[in-house]
């Protein structure tokens, strides 16, 4: 099949686009945490996508995309890339190199999300073992059942960008990380600071996902037409919307802060993934308006409950990925989709996302635990109390910011 270049190019556009994401994520969480720890948020984010990049090459595109066995998971004959050359087009148009590099930094982007799990007290080589475990035992089995012929695919189960792959796994993953890990020393307690200590750092780097965002829906769509316009529309007002609602439910209690505005747009974002392609731009702003709210006191909920899951990619990504799984399966549009959600009478999509998207959360929450603790056992999650105390920039990096 001829390689159309067109498409070729915007895809390798917006590669290099989502991969700006996660650096991107590093400076919006490293923003976040206590002035010590600044680098290393950002260090783990590039350390993520390199884990993530050598994994995929050798065995877990193969897993994830590879010949189905049981609708579980991929085989192992891509092993390596053999057999890929260049001209090779198993997507319309689209080389298949630049597709497995596409898909590869979806995964480098969700390990990078569950590091906020991990935050300020995660020991290095921990979180290099735990990198790899998590993308072979929980990402790849994901992308497999709803992208690489599995399960979830085989019953019709949509997911445009990865609300299930990316959001719900990274999300429900850091939730479980945390409650391994345990909460950071003096977490609750008046001597810890644990308001943004760089609210600038985090807006330039929520602003970078935000662009970035375009491409990792718009991309989605494997090729340059009327679907990844739509997904980037799509993805403009469910931010915009987001970033609204925010504003606004803060603002009846108390200030509407910078951070809580991005945080709206991010949980847009999130909510508008699964669904960009599949919708109309009406129902992008409901999704992304309610993502926000559902977010908003997913946050408040877990701040009430005392756990630790320091920069609430469990609140954001992981209910904020769950609800636009459900809302997928609710506004779904024939016309776009090929077949119509809830509010088209079709029950039994709506069954079906909804029932995938809650395999998903059980999934990746159970895994990502049995994972953790394994590693607490073998070799400890996390550094030394007077590692913890001095900062994690100096006693991982040797260096200050």
């Amino acid at each position: 099949m001829a390689i159309d270049s067109g498409s070729t190019a915007f895809l390798l556009i917006c590669t290099a686009l989502v991969t700006l994401m996660i650096p991107a994520l590093g400076l919006f969480y490293g923003g976040l945490v206590r002035k010590k720890n600044i680098i290393s948020m950002v260090f783990l984010s590039f350390l993520a996508l390199s884990i993530v990049s050598i994994q995929w090459i050798l065995f877990g595109y193969s897993l994830a995309f590879g010949p189905d066995i049981a609708g579980l998971i991929g085989n192992l004959d891509y092993v390596g890339l053999i057999g890929i050359g260049l001209e090779d087009t198993i997507i319309e148009g689209i080389p298949d190199l630049l597709f497995i590099a596409f898909q590869m930094i979806f995964a480098g982007i969700s390990l990078a999300i569950i590091t906020s799990g991990f935050a300020e007290r995660v020991k290095l080589g921990a979180f290099i073992l735990f990198g790899l475990l998590w993308t072979t035992l929980v990402y790849d089995p994901l992308a497999h059942w709803a992208w690489g012929g599995g399960w979830a695919h085989a019953l019709g189960a949509l997911d445009f960008a990865g609300g299930t792959v990316v959001h719900i796994s990274a999300g429900f993953g850091a939730l479980a990380v945390a409650f391994v890990i345990g909460k950071r020393s003096g977490f609750g307690e008046a001597k810890m600071v644990s308001a943004p200590q760089n609210i600038p750092l985090t807006l330039l780097g929520a602003g970078l996902l935000w662009v970035g965002w375009f491409a990792f829906n718009g991309g989605s769509a494997l090729a340059a037409d009327g679907v990844a316009a739509l997904a980037v529309m799509n993805t403009a007002l469910a931010a915009a919307a987001g970033a609204l609602a925010w504003m606004a439910i803060s603002s009846i209690k108390g200030k509407p802060g910078a951070v809580g505005l991005v945080s709206g747009a991010l949980a847009g974002l999130v909510g508008i993934t699964p669904a960009a392609g599949y919708v109309n731009v009406f129902s992008a702003i409901i999704i992304g308006g309610i993502a926000s709210l559902i977010c908003y006191y997913a946050l408040i909920f877990r701040v009430k409950r005392g756990w630790d899951e320091s920069l609430d990619a469990w609140a954001i990504h992981g209910v904020g990925g769950l609800w636009g799984a459900i809302a997928t399966g609710i506004f779904a549009s024939s016309a776009l989709a090929g077949v119509g959600g809830l509010m088209e009478g079709n029950i039994m999509q709506f069954a079906v996302n909804t029932g995938d998207a809650i395999i998903a959360v059980i999934f990746s929450f159970t895994v990502t635990y049995v994972i953790a603790i394994a590693i607490k056992k073998v070799m400890g999650l996390r550094v030394s109390e007077i590692e913890e105390e001095l900062g994690l920039d100096i006693s991982n990096h040797g260096e200050r910011a």
